[in-house]
């Protein structure tokens, strides 16, 4: 019990410090807001985004949650398929990460595309 417990606790730790890093070192605010889809990140994100640099950035981190979290499904999707294919849990959990990020990388260039095209 204890041991699940320090490990869930040194992930989430680890997500929302990994997510902190992107915001501060990454140029892209988008990408920022793809690591805060984790759903631990995403309201504190939001929030000190908003606190920090006001609504419309922590209007960009949410737009970057919702791609995050489009990815999240291709993630499940990809792990539950290669892990059904390869019984390799930890090559399904590698091939579901580059799938997130990908995905959601594509889905937020898509996005923005659509609006340049239409003026907004």
């Amino acid at each position: 019990m204890m041991k699940d417990l320090l490990i869930r606790f040194l992930l989430g730790g680890a997500a929302v410090m990994m997510s902190y890093m992107v915001t501060v070192i990454s140029p892209w605010r988008l990408l920022a807001g793809i690591f805060a889809a984790f759903p631990a990140v995403m309201i504190t994100a939001v929030l000190m985004m908003g606190i920090a640099s006001g609504s419309l950035n922590a209007a960009k981190i949410a737009n970057g949650s919702v791609y995050g979290m489009i990815g999240g499904f291709v993630c499940v999707a990809t792990v539950w398929t290669v892990l059904l294919l390869s019984h390799n849990w930890l090559f399904s959990i590698l091939m579901g990460v580059v799938l997130w990020l990908g995905s959601s990388i594509t889905v937020s260039a898509l996005r923005e595309r659509q609006l340049n095209h239409n003026g907004i």
